[in-house]
C-alpha cells in the first residue's frame, strides 16, 4: 500500500526527521505518521508548516513510502539514502576515484 509521510530536517542538528502521530519529530520512519489520501496528505504537510513557524525544522515534503505490513519503505531513491545513508566503498581514494 503506498502512503505519504512527511520528511524535513531539524533545524537543531541537521538531522533528517518524521513527522509523528503525536506531532513530535523522530529519526525514525516507523514514527512517522501516515497518510493514505490527498486530503489527509494535505492536512499532514500543513501540520508540518506549523513546526517550521515554530523554528523547529525546516523544507518539510511529502514522502511517498511503501508499507509492507508495518515495514515501511521509501518509494525513492532520494529517500533511501536520507534514510539509509550514501553507499560508498571505504577503500576508493574519493579525491581521485582510485581503490587504496
Amino acid at each position: 500500500m503506498k502512503l505519504d509521510i512527511v520528511s524535513a530536517n531539524r533545524l537543531t542538528d541537521g538531522h533528517v526527521v518524521y513527522l509523528t502521530r503525536d506531532g513530535d519529530w523522530s529519526k525514525s520512519i516507523v514514527d512517522g505518521r501516515t497518510a493514505a489520501t490527498e486530503k489527509e496528505s494535505s492536512t499532514l504537510l500543513a501540520d508540518a508548516e506549523r513546526a517550521v513557524v515554530a523554528g523547529i525544522i525546516v523544507s518539510p515534503y511529502l514522502v511517498s513510502i511503501a508499507d509492507d505490513g508495518g515495514t515501511f519503505s521509501p518509494l525513492h531513491f532520494r529517500e533511501r539514502i536520507r534514510l539509509f545513508g550514501p553507499k560508498t566503498d571505504r577503500a576508493t581514494n574519493h579525491s581521485t576515484g582510485r581503490v587504496a
